[in-house]
Formats: C-alpha cells, sequence, structure tokens
C-alpha cells in the first residue's frame, strides 16, 4: 500500500485550478486554428482570431481565459493500493480553497441554492469519484461556467427512439442554446444508465480532447455526424453566424434498463477546461 500526503492532494488540486483557467489546452488552440481556415463568415473569423489572442494573453499573464471562473469540479481515480493519509475530500476542497484564493480566480458557488450568501473561496467542489487498479492517484480539475451548463438537459426517452432519437434531441438542444454558451462548443453526450448517471456521462465525455474519437467505430460516426450537422446550423462563433458552431462532440455510453433510454447533453463553451496530474 502506497501512503500519499493530503497536503499532496491540497497542492496539486490547487495548481490545477489556476491552471486549467490561465491554460487553455493546445488541442482547443489547434481547433480555433483549423476552425479559421474553415469559417467562411468575417465575423466568425475575427472572432476565432480574438479568442485566439485572448488565450495567448491569458497564458502570458497568468490570468483567467474567461471571467467566469467556474464551479469546481473534481474528477478523481483512485488506485485502490494508494493510501491518503487524512481525509481526502477536505483535501481537494482545501485544494480549490487554495487554488481560487492565491490565483485571484472569480469564487461563483452560493453556499444555499435558493438563500444565496457566496461561500467566498468557491467551495465546495464537485467530486466525481472513481476506483481504478494500481497505486497512482489521477485528479482531473474541470472548471464549468455557468451559461453553458445552463444549456445542458437530460431527457428520459424511449427504447424505441434509437439513435436517430439521440441525434434529433441533440441536434435541438444545441439549436435553442444558440449564442447563450458561448459558442463555438463542446458537446458531451451521455447514453445509458439512469436518470443521474447519464448526467456524469456527459460531463466525463468533456474531459476528451478535441479531435480524440470514440473507440466504438459506431459511436465515433455518430459523434462525426453530428459535429457537421451542428456547424450546418449556422449559429457560428458567439452566435453572430458562421460555420463553427461546435469544436468537437464526445459521445459516453453505460448499458441501461430495459425500459429506459436517458440521453444528457452537457455543453462547455469555447473555454473547454480540464486540467490533469498524477500522484
Amino acid at each position: 500500500m502506497r501512503e500519499v500526503s493530503s497536503q499532496v492532494i491540497v497542492d496539486t488540486v490547487a495548481r490545477l485550478c489556476m491552471e486549467a483557467n490561465y491554460y487553455l489546452g493546445d488541442d482547443v488552440i489547434k481547433a480555433f486554428e483549423q476552425g479559421l481556415q474553415k469559417e467562411e463568415s468575417p465575423t466568425g473569423k475575427d472572432i476565432l482570431n480574438q479568442l485566439l489572442k485572448n488565450a495567448q494573453i491569458a497564458k502570458n499573464e497568468n490570468i483567467p481565459i474567461c471571467q467566469d471562473c467556474g464551479f469546481a469540479v473534481v474528477f478523481l481515480d483512485l488506485g485502490t493500493d494508494a493510501c491518503v493519509k487524512g481525509n481526502i475530500i477536505e483535501a481537494v476542497n482545501e485544494g480549490v480553497r487554495k487554488g481560487y484564493t492565491e490565483g485571484y480566480l472569480r469564487k461563483s458557488i452560493v453556499s444555499d441554492p435558493i438563500r444565496g450568501k457566496n461561500t467566498g473561496d468557491n467551495t465546495p467542489a464537485i467530486i466525481h469519484t472513481t476506483f481504478i487498479p494500481g497505486d497512482k492517484i489521477k485528479i482531473t480539475v474541470a472548471p464549468k461556467g455557468g451559461g453553458s451548463e445552463n444549456m445542458s438537459e437530460v431527457r428520459m426517452g424511449k427504447p424505441a427512439d434509437g439513435i436517430e432519437g439521440v441525434k434529433t434531441f441533440v441536434i435541438d438542444r444545441v439549436l435553442r442554446s444558440s449564442a447563450n454558451p458561448c459558442p463555438p462548443i463542446v458537446v458531451g453526450v451521455g447514453i445509458g444508465g439512469t436518470f443521474e448517471y447519464v448526467a456524469f456521462l456527459a460531463k466525463k465525455a468533456l474531459l476528451r480532447n478535441v479531435g480524440e474519437r470514440h473507440p466504438d467505430p459506431f459511436y465515433a460516426d455518430v459523434e462525426k455526424e453530428l459535429l457537421q450537422s451542428i456547424n450546418n446550423l449556422g449559429i457560428g462563433p458567439m452566435g453572430l453566424g458562421g460555420r463553427i458552431t461546435a469544436l468537437d462532440v464526445f459521445i459516453e455510453t453505460h448499458p441501461r434498463h430495459i425500459a429506459s433510454f436517458p440521453v444528457a447533453v452537457n455543453i462547455n463553451c469555447h473555454v473547454a477546461r480540464h486540467k490533469s496530474a498524477v500522484i
């Protein structure tokens, strides 16, 4: 059994909170650059150039890419042969507290959903834990902005809806979202499981790098078809028209009950933030 100090968890989470908000992934930068080659709208091209410039300024000056520094969503892959000395949940939240305070990141979490009152340090985090073989711990911090999160949806369909029903739902959700999630967007799609688990699948899908296809050729083809259909909607960068409405579409699946057909869409804005570390 390998022991891991809780302080290592704190420091790693704090660093990832800052890095995720400062440094946009190379995959997203590349997608912006490729989008410039495909975009037909002069306004769309101008916006993509501005997004590239904004990302470069954030990286150079260690400042947030967006004023919405997000809800701290943390994915923990815990090795079954790793033992954390101390409370790992408290360590993660202390890391978020440290990262959002020392990194001068906007605090957006209120302690009560109805009565409000900002917690002042962006805690508590949303923590998803998965157990994996081995003695390593993988931590992924994925700050999630409110504007894009608000455009997400779960639908409990009928098994007879099939894959065509999934496609219709995803495209309709993007169309109804329009400019609200700050396109070009990344679309996470969950299929299967249960009411609560399908939303997790859609969120987890957003951790993939732009251009990374589903390992199952069937779903890989659906991802590519959905991306093309979404980019044919004409919403364009920031909703001002054009070809580049989405940078990518990712699907995650899980076995389902014979009577249920859960589908979820979780939309990410163009600031598709997530950073990982293995300790």
